[in-house]
C-alpha cells in the first residue's frame, strides 16, 4: 500500500519532459477519454500478448530492412516489394511485422498439443515461435528455384490418410514437391517434410535452416552438423534428422550474411554460432539431370503425451462427426478441413489458433465447441467443456482473461446447449458452478436506478475486442440474458425451483435494462437498427449486437430491428462481399461475415448464401481462413492465420443451410443452394445432434422434381419439422412423416 504514496506521477513526468518526452501520464489520460471509464481498461492478457508482438517487430526493424539479400519468408519477400501490392511504407513504423500475408496452416495429430505451421510457400516452423526450415534448387551455374520468391506455387491440404500439407513449387527446369506432416516416428512425437527434387541439369538439393518463422526473426545461436552426417543439432536441444548423409554442407551467421550466398559450394566448417541469434545453414544433395531424388526430415518435437492421448487416428477422431455430401467440391473441402482444424485446436484446452492465438478465451472456445457438438463431436467437446469450472474463481466469474463481461454468459448458455444436444442433463456436481455463474451475472450489473443510459447494464468494458474501445456493449448483456435463462433451465433439471426462478427474473430485469437503454437512446438515431452501446452511433460493432439474432435467438426471425442492424452491415461495412471491420482487423471477418449469414438465414433471405459463397471464395488453397484479411492481397492482416473460430462458424453455416432450430420446431433445408438441385444431384448431412435427437437429411433432384427425405433418432416423440427449400413454399410435415415431394416450377 505505501507505492500509492509515492510520488510516481510527478517522477515520471518530470524524467520525460527533462528529456524532451511527451507526458506519458497526460497522454494516457487523454486516450482514456476516447473510452469509457472501466475497472480494466486494457487486459493484461492483451498487453502481454502485444508486447510480445512489437518486440518481435523491433527485431524485424534491425533484421530485415538492410539485410533484404538475405532469402526471406514469403510475407516478407511480398511486404517489403516495392511494385508489390502488399508493400507496406516503413519509415513511420518502429516494429515491422506481418500486415499482409498472415496465412499458415497447421500441421497435427487428434490430442496433440505440438501445432507445427506451413506458411503459403511450403517454409515449415515445426516449433511453436521457433526457427524455420526451407528447400530450395541451386544449379552449379547459380540457377534458382527458391519458393517464397516464386509467383506460381500449388498448395493443398491432403487429408486422404493423416493432414499434410503440399506445396509444388516449378520453374526454369526445377520442381520442388514439399510434403508435411505429423506422426510417432521412434517413439517420439516427429514432425516430417519429405522432399521431392528434380532438375534438368546438375543441381543441388538445399534443405536450409532459417532463424525466422511467420512473424519474423526467430534466434538460431548455434547450429552444428552431427557426426555421422545425418542430423543437425540446433541451439544445443533441438535435432533435424535426414534419411541419407548429408553430402556438402554449409554454415553462416549473421556477420557473414545468409548462407545463400555461399551456395552451392562446400564448406570444412560443420557448425556455427552466432551471438546476434541470426545463424543458418544448408544441408546439400546432388541432383542427377532429370532425376527425382526424395529426402524425409524427421524433427522430433518432444515426448509422447501418454498413448491414450496419441493414439487417436483421424478416422477415430472423426468416427461421429456429421458427414456432408453435396455436388459442390469446395464446399465439401472447406467443411472436411474444419472439421479437422477444430479437432486439432481442442487437444485438452480450446486454441483460437496454432500460433498467434494458442491460448485459451472463452469467447472463441463457445464458438468452437457449440460447432463441434452441432457437427456430432460430442465427446470431445464434452471434455473439454467439462473442464471450464476449474477456471472460474470463487465468486463465479468465468476467468480466461479480466474483462471479460461476456464469458459468464457464454458459458451457461453452452451448458444448457450441451444438454439440449446430447440429452444429458448437467451432473449435480455442476449446480454449484451454474449457481455461482448466473449469481455473478446479477451481482455484476449496475444498478436500475442510476438514471443513465446504461442503468442496468453490464459494466464498460473492452468486450469483444474488435468492437471499439472501453464501452457498456449490449454484446455483453444479450450474452448475460441468455446466461441467465440457461442457467435458470439448468437448475429446474436440477430440481433447484427456487434458483430457477431466480434468474428468469433477473433475465427478465436485465432484458428490461437493455430495451429502456435502447429506447432512451432513440434520438441518437435515425434508424431502429441495434448499435453497439448506448453511446455509439451505428458503425461497424454494431456486429456485435446481431448476436441477439444468431447464435442466441433472443430475437424472432423477421425482428425489425435486427433486420435493420443487418442492412447497415451490408450497406456500409461490406467490402468485396466480406463483412470489413474497420476497428482493430482492419480486414474481412469470416466469422462476423457467417454470423451476418446467420440472421439472413433465419429470415428466409437469399443473400445467406450470397455470403456462403464469398466465403468459401475467400479460404486459402489449404481451405483455412485468417482472422481477417487483405482487401487487396487476400492474405491474412490480422490475428492467427489458421483461425479456429472462422472454422467453427464454417461448420455451422453448412449445418444450418440443412437443419437448423426454432423454437418447437426443426426447419429443414432452408440454406440449399440452387445450383447444388439444378442437376440431378444427391445431398445427404448428419446425424447431426438436435435438441429433439440426432436427425440426418438427404435431398434428391432430377428434371422433374426434388424429394427430401429425413431419418431421426428421436428422445422421445418427433418434433414439427418444417422444410424451407429456397424458392419454394414452405411445408410442414404431418405428424410421422419422414419425406416430401416438391415439384419443380410448381410453388
Amino acid at each position: 500500500m505505501w507505492l500509492k504514496w509515492l510520488p510516481w506521477r510527478y517522477l515520471i513526468r518530470r524524467v520525460a519532459r527533462a528529456q524532451g518526452f511527451l507526458d506519458p501520464i497526460l497522454v494516457l489520460s487523454h486516450l482514456r477519454r476516447f473510452a469509457q471509464p472501466s475497472e480494466v481498461s486494457v487486459p493484461l492478457e492483451l498487453l502481454r500478448a502485444g508486447v510480445v508482438f512489437h518486440a518481435r517487430g523491433l527485431l524485424n526493424t534491425g533484421a530485415i530492412q538492410h539485410n533484404l539479400d538475405w532469402v526471406w519468408p514469403y510475407w516478407i519477400e511480398r511486404q517489403f516489394d516495392p511494385h508489390d501490392d502488399a508493400f507496406i511504407p516503413r519509415a513511420f513504423s518502429i516494429t515491422h511485422v506481418n500486415l499482409s500475408h498472415r496465412n499458415w496452416t497447421a500441421l497435427g495429430l487428434p490430442d496433440c498439443e505440438h501445432l507445427p505451421i506451413v506458411d503459403p510457400r511450403g517454409l515449415l516452423t515445426p516449433f511453436w515461435d521457433g526457427w524455420s526450415l526451407d528447400a530450395w534448387i541451386i544449379t552449379d551455374d547459380k540457377r534458382e528455384l527458391i519458393p517464397s520468391q516464386a509467383h506460381d506455387v500449388r498448395q493443398y491440404l491432403d487429408m486422404d490418410h493423416a493432414l499434410s500439407v503440399v506445396t509444388e513449387t516449378a520453374a526454369q527446369g526445377l520442381s520442388l514437391y514439399c510434403r508435411a506432416d505429423m506422426i510417432v516416428h521412434n517413439e517420439m512425437i516427429t514432425c516430417r517434410q519429405r522432399v521431392d527434387a528434380s532438375a534438368d541439369r546438375d543441381a543441388w538439393l538445399a534443405l536450409t535452416l532459417r532463424p525466422y518463422n511467420c512473424e519474423g526473426v526467430s534466434f538460431i545461436n548455434e547450429a552444428n552438423l552431427e557426426d555421422d552426417g545425418r542430423a543437425w543439432r540446433i541451439n544445443g536441444k533441438q535435432r533435424v534428422e535426414f534419411s541419407e548423409r548429408v553430402e556438402r554442407y554449409q554454415f553462416s551467421n549473421y556477420r557473414y550474411g545468409d548462407v545463400h550466398v555461399q551456395l552451392p559450394k562446400p564448406s570444412e566448417r560443420t557448425a556455427t554460432h552466432c551471438d546476434v541469434g541470426m545463424a543458418s545453414a544448408a544441408a546439400l544433395f546432388k541432383l542427377q539431370p532429370n532425376v527425382t531424388r526424395s529426402i524425409t526430415l524427421h524433427i522430433p518435437l518432444g515426448t509422447p503425451t501418454p498413448p491414450r492421448r496419441v493414439h487417436p487416428s483421424w478416422p477415430d477422431a472423426l468416427a461421429e462427426h456429421a458427414r456432408l455430401s453435396v455436388p459442390d467440391a469446395h464446399v465439401q473441402f472447406l467443411y472436411d478441413a474444419a472439421l479437422r482444424t477444430l479437432i486439432l485446436h481442442t487437444p485438452d484446452d480450446v486454441y483460437a489458433g496454432p500460433y498467434t492465438y494458442k491460448r485459451f478465451w472463452f469467447r472463441d472456445a463457445v464458438y468452437i465447441l457449440h460447432a463441434m457438438l452441432c457437427a456430432g463431436l460430442t465427446a470431445r467437446a464434452t471434455r473439454t467443456l467439462r473442464r471450464f469450472p476449474d477456471r472460474q474463481t470463487h465468486v463465479g466469474y468465468f476467468l480466461s482473461q479480466e474483462g471479460e463481461w461476456d464469458s459468464n454468459g457464454q458459458v451457461l448458455w453452452l451448458m444448457q446447449r450441451h444438454a439440449e444436444l446430447t440429452g444429458h442433463p448437467p451432473a449435480p456436481w455442476q449446480a454449484k458452478s451454474i449457481r455461482n455463474g448466473a449469481l455473478w451475472i446479477t451481482r455484476k450489473r449496475l444498478k436500475d436506478t442510476l438514471g443513465v443510459p446504461h442503468a442496468g447494464l453490464l459494466p464498460a468494458g473492452f468486450s469483444a475486442e474488435h468492437l471499439g474501445p472501453n464501452d457498456y456493449y449490449y454484446w455483453d448483456d444479450f450474452w448475460s440474458i441468455a446466461g441467465l435463462r440457461a442457467a435458470a433451465d439448468l437448475l429446474d433439471t436440477l430440481r433447484d425451483a427456487d434458483s430457477a426462478t431466480q434468474f428468469r427474473t433477473e433475465a427478465e430485469r436485465l432484458t428490461a435494462a437493455v430495451e429502456h437503454s435502447l429506447q432512451a437512446t432513440a434520438t441518437r438515431r435515425d434508424r431502429p437498427g441495434l448499435p453497439a452501446s448506448p453511446y455509439r452511433r451505428m458503425d461497424g460493432g454494431a456486429i456485435g449486437s446481431i448476436v441477439l439474432g444468431y447464435p442466441l435467438q433472443l430475437a424472432a426471425p423477421r425482428d425489425p430491428r435486427l433486420l435493420d442492424t443487418v442492412e447497415f452491415l451490408l450497406d456500409k461495412c461490406f467490402v468485396d462481399g466480406g463483412f470489413f471491420q474497420d476497428m482493430i482487423h482492419s480486414g474481412i471477418n469470416i466469422y462476423l461475415t457467417l454470423h451476418v449469414a446467420q440472421v439472413l438465414l433465419r429470415a428466409g433471405d437469399a443473400r445467406a448464401m450470397e455470403l456462403m459463397r464469398n466465403v468459401a471464395r475467400f479460404a486459402s488453397p489449404t481451405g483455412q481462413w485468417p482472422e481477417a484479411i487483405h482487401p487487396r492481397t487476400r492474405g491474412g492482416c490480422m490475428g492467427d492465420g489458421q483461425h479456429a473460430w472462422a472454422a467453427a462458424e464454417w461448420v455451422m453455416m453448412v449445418r444450418n443451410c440443412f437443419v437448423r432450430e426454432e423454437p418447437g420446431r426443426l426447419i429443414l433445408a432452408s440454406g440449399i443452394p440452387g445450383e447444388w438441385l439444378a442437376a440431378p444431384n444427391r445431398l445427404s448431412f448428419g446425424p447431426a445432434p438436435t435438441p429433439y435427437g440426432d436427425i440426418s437429411v438427404n435431398l434428391e433432384s432430377n428434371a422433374e422434381r426434388i424429394m427430401i427425405s429425413w431419418q431421426g433418432a428421436w428422445r422421445t416423440s418427433a418434433p414439427v419439422i418444417e422444410i424451407h427449400l429456397p424458392g419454394a413454399a414452405p411445408v410442414v410435415a404431418a405428424s410421422g412423416q419422414t419425406s416430401a415431394t416438391l415439384h419443380r416450377g410448381i410453388p
